[in-house]
């Protein structure tokens, strides 16, 4: 039987605010679908609301070139524009991003200071695409991976392990970390398929190697792929690197329904990958996880994978 879990929950109405261009998919409405879904499901009254406040810049800078944060906060203020062809930002989304980072800073205190056991950002833009010195892929800042630094800058722990199931390989938390053998970072991802990286053989560089795990799937995968790679080549080195904290970027435009994606996991699947990843939380880190949402992109697919996500973070009988 599960053992009920506190879990928090991070949002706030400014994360609607950014705006990356007219019918871009990653817009305000699938925050609104997640927050609704939340709502309608009953769960939000059993969560721990946890309100964001932003992350500094030189928070940020652990990640990011100070350069590249100053034109972004030029670049927003001057009224935005695109980035690059798929990354566009409006005059507030600067402000918006380091929002983004707070609220994942603000989940990760919630932890540590024993406020609840785990916890789900729901921030956006999204992150994992984020490279040192530009954003890409929709993503302006990489959320978790500054998270992975506060925790060590700031809070004292060595080892993070960030879990990434979004449809989309993570390349910039991937090239942060490639030689960094205090964060441990594993992706599940549809190949070929944007943004072209991900490969098995990038498993890392100098002292590095081997703390990198890429796992390609194909186009229609579905959870039993997904589980058999969870169970027998996630888990495994999971336990054996023996992380002080794990993140989940958690996107969810593996889902059948995603118009983006091509692999076909089920709002359910969300829980069975999540049920894995607490479990190794459990044996190494006292259930420590920070899930923050990545990608997903028809909203009643990304409300209701998320909502079963949650369900499993809390402990939930989720009645499928």
């Amino acid at each position: 039987m599960k053992s009920k879990k506190r879990t928090g929950f991070v949002y706030h109405p400014d994360y609607l605010k950014h705006d990356a261009g007219p019918l871009h998919p990653e817009s305000p409405q699938r925050l609104k679908a997640v927050v609704d879904g939340v709502k309608n499901s009953g769960l939000l009254e059993k969560l721990v609301l946890l309100e964001p406040s932003p992350a500094t810049a030189e928070q940020v800078e652990y990640i990011h070139t100070e350069k590249y944060v100053k034109f972004l906060q030029e670049f927003c203020s001057r009224g935005g524009g695109n980035l690059e062809l798929d990354t566009g930002v409006s005059k507030d989304s600067y402000n918006v991003a380091l929002l983004a980072v707070g609220g994942v800073i603000k989940a990760i205190n919630a932890v540590l200071d024993g406020e609840v056991d785990n916890a789900f950002a729901a921030v956006r833009p999204p992150g994992h695409h984020a490279l040192s010195d530009t954003g890409k892929g929709f993503c302006l800042f990489n959320n978790l991976a500054i998270g992975a630094r506060y925790i060590q800058k700031e809070r004292g722990l060595q080892k993070a392990l960030i879990v990434d199931w979004d449809v989309h390989h993570g390349d910039g938390t991937n090239y942060t970390f490639y030689d960094d053998p205090s964060v441990f970072y594993f992706s599940v991802h549809q190949f070929p398929f944007y943004p072209g990286t991900g490969r098995a053989y990038e498993t890392g560089k100098g002292a590095g190697a081997g703390y990198t795990l890429n796992v390609p799937v194909p186009f229609g995968a579905g959870v039993d792929l997904y589980v058999d790679i969870f169970e027998k080549k996630f888990k495994p080195l999971g336990l054996r690197f023996n992380p002080d904290f794990i993140f989940i970027s958690a996107g969810f435009d593996g889902h059948k329904d995603d118009p983006l994606g091509g692999t076909e996991l089920t709002s359910e699947s969300y829980g069975t990958l999540t049920d894995i990843v607490m479990e190794v939380a459990e044996e190494t880190c006292g259930g420590k996880i920070v899930s923050a949402l990545e990608g997903g992109y028809e909203p009643h697919a990304v409300s209701e994978a998320v909502v079963l996500h949650i369900k499993h973070l809390m402990g939930e009988d989720t009645g499928f």
